[in-house]
């Protein structure tokens, strides 16, 4: 059999046993060892020479990526978190000195064994008890936006009181993070707040009231998404609505300006139907 081949298949690193069931000898793996296709990374691990670090890291430690950083792999929201987060059965403990955040945690979903990155359930469980409310129903918004769980099975799960309110609170139609965080930073006004309303002809991120509303722009909103935008900014100022487009860095770095904006844009009554 070609080890490569199988590794690829596993993502670059795999148990031994797991070459062996697939139909690799011991003889077959030495040799490749020897030879330097291979690397042996940890005791009953196998790796191709360019195997992702991170994942070179867990298995050394004996634990998953999880919480932020397994999101991270999964393809859903990303805070930015610094440090590594990994997991461990409640009763575990990694075998190697680790720098990473250690979440002892009981999976939701049984971990397959050679698994490096946690189920998507599990991450999103430990994500909630770990991170700030916000961040959290980010990145669960974004799980489900993308069809990475679906909520009638999610539901059923032993989830954590943390875990049922993101669930309680999550939408399953929002945008890509910035509108979920838009949303939760406003929703104290206890003033109508809708996402992703159809307004002549394309979707705005949040409408305030009848008339108010508030666009994100991502790093995509240059050239011909510009001149679109704009174009139907003037469409909804034709017809009476107010709208207000901030960046994504004053979302993120510049919440103060675009609250005191929103604020005023309210105190004026710009968000009312005439």
């Amino acid at each position: 059999m070609h080890i490569e081949n199988e590794l690829l298949r596993a993502g670059g690193i795999a148990r031994t046993r797991f070459l062996v069931d697939a139909g690799a000898t011991p003889s077959q793996i030495t040799r490749a060892v020897h030879d330097g296709r291979v690397e042996r990374p940890a005791k009953g691990w196998i790796a191709l020479p360019d195997a992702d670090p991170l994942l070179r890291r867990a298995a050394m430690a004996g634990v998953v990526l999880s919480c932020v950083t397994a999101a991270k792999r999964h393809g859903l929201w990303d805070v930015g978190a610094p440090q590594v987060h990994v997991a461990v059965a409640p009763n575990g403990k990694p075998r190697a000195t680790t720098t990473a955040r250690v979440h002892w945690f009981q999976p939701l979903i049984p971990r397959q064994p050679g698994a490096l990155v946690d189920p998507i359930e599990n991450t999103l469980a430990i994500v909630a008890e770990c991170q700030p409310h916000e961040e959290a129903l980010t990145i669960w918004e974004s799980a489900i936006r993308r069809e990475a769980i679906a909520l009638d099975t999610i539901r059923t799960l032993p989830l954590g009181p943390k875990a049922r309110r993101i669930l309680d609170e999550a939408r399953p139609f929002a945008d890509e993070g910035t509108e979920t965080i838009l949303f939760n930073r406003l929703k104290w006004l206890r003033l109508p707040l809708r996402r992703q309303v159809w307004l002549l002809g394309h979707r705005v991120d949040l409408l305030v009231g009848d008339r108010l509303v508030i666009q994100v722009d991502g790093g995509h909103h240059v050239d011909a998404q510009r001149t679109s935008d704009n174009a139907h900014d003037a469409r909804l100022r034709l017809a009476g609505y107010h709208p207000i487009r901030i960046t994504y860095w004053q979302l993120m770095h510049e919440w103060h300006v675009v609250q005191d904006l929103i604020l005023g844009a309210i105190a004026r009554g710009l968000h009312l139907a005439a």
